[in-house]
């Protein structure tokens, strides 16, 4: 009889444990393999290929964006870019509401004294194979002065750029004008204040929502047509050096990644639970999106219910024993 107990205790404690996670296309992390990726630096979930993410490292490594299948974590296709000359140090990466891939050439190490940084733009390829693609270059200045920065954002309804720059205080949310010219300088306004050192940005597939990571921590903002308010703190896994986010192409998740060789790209629930959610909150380890506070984390309330189904098991099956 206690064999018995033990035996449907565990099966209870595995079945509470055993949370069901909804995303999109299998998005529910994974590792990036390839041997050449160290410096995973953004992230962007593809427009036309289900489940594959765009990725590339950051420095100097070249003018090259990896397609990497979140199924395996192989990358199944090197896009080399031309036209862009040598890139500095590339940060992030986005896709518009055009299909487009935005590179972001927005690094500077050196703490703000390059006069000028570059977005490339390009098609997202149809075909995932290795290739070429010409890509246009777009000069940017900041209108308050030269800035490092890590992430670049492209709004999904208005095609819109915008950059945070990575400052721990001070920081700001820069938007770009509304139409990036090929010919002569883009200059980048700051829209809103941001006191949080920006590693990467992304908005929600819907465009309702946008978030903002740094190495420990993020925060969540409703858009509000550019007017941002805070809606609370992203619960950010640990990771050995977090330098990127996206939404999932369901909106339902945001993936997290990190540098590093086998760098982990980690899902968590996104704020509102995906694009088409009325409720508040996702259930997972980001906050309630209405919550000034930092919520419960996921894991904290799976292992709070295990625990509960494992003393309630426990409990009931002695009280049979007893009877019987």
């Amino acid at each position: 009889m206690r064999r018995t107990l033990a035996f449907l205790a565990g099966v209870l404690l595995v079945g509470a444990f055993a949370v069901p996670a909804f995303a999109a296309d299998g998005d529910e992390g994974f590792t990036i393999k390839d041997p050449r990726i160290t410096e995973s630096s953004g992230l962007a979930a593809s427009h036309a290929h289900p489940g594959v993410y765009w990725t590339h490292n950051d420095s100097d490594d070249g003018a090259y964006l990896y397609a990497v299948d979140s199924a395996t974590g192989e990358t199944v296709a090197t896009i080399t870019m031309t036209g862009v000359g040598a890139p500095r140090d590339i940060e992030a990466i986005s896709i518009g509401p055009d299909d487009n891939l935005y590179v972001g050439d927005i690094g500077d190490n050196l703490g703000g004294t390059w006069n000028h940084v570059w977005i490339y733009r390009l098609p997202e390829p149809k075909e995932l194979k290795d290739q070429t693609i010409r890509a246009t270059q777009y000069v940017v200045k900041y209108a308050d002065g030269p800035r490092d920065a890590e992430a670049l954002m492209v709004h999904p309804k208005t095609g819109r750029v915008y950059i945070a720059d990575k400052k721990d205080v001070g920081g700001h949310l820069y938007e770009g004008p509304a139409k990036l010219s090929a010919s002569g300088t883009n200059v980048f306004r700051s829209v809103a204040p941001v006191d949080i050192q920006v590693t990467d940005g992304a908005f929600s597939p819907d465009g309702k929502q946008l978030a903002l990571r740094a190495y420990f921590g993020g925060h969540a903002y409703a858009w509000n047509g550019g007017k941002i308010k805070e809606q609370g703190r992203l619960s950010v896994p640990l990771q050995r050096q977090g330098e990127s986010v996206t939404y999932t192409a369901d909106g339902s998740k945001l993936m997290f990644g990190s540098e590093g060789a086998q760098s982990p790209v980690n899902a968590e629930d996104a704020p509102g639970g995906g694009k088409d959610s009325k409720s508040p909150s996702g259930g997972g380890s980001s906050t309630d999106a209405t919550s000034d506070g930092d919520g419960m984390d996921s894991d904290v309330r799976v292992g709070a219910l295990a625990v509960a189904v494992f003393l309630g098991a426990v409990f009931g099956l002695r009280r049979l024993r007893r009877r019987g």
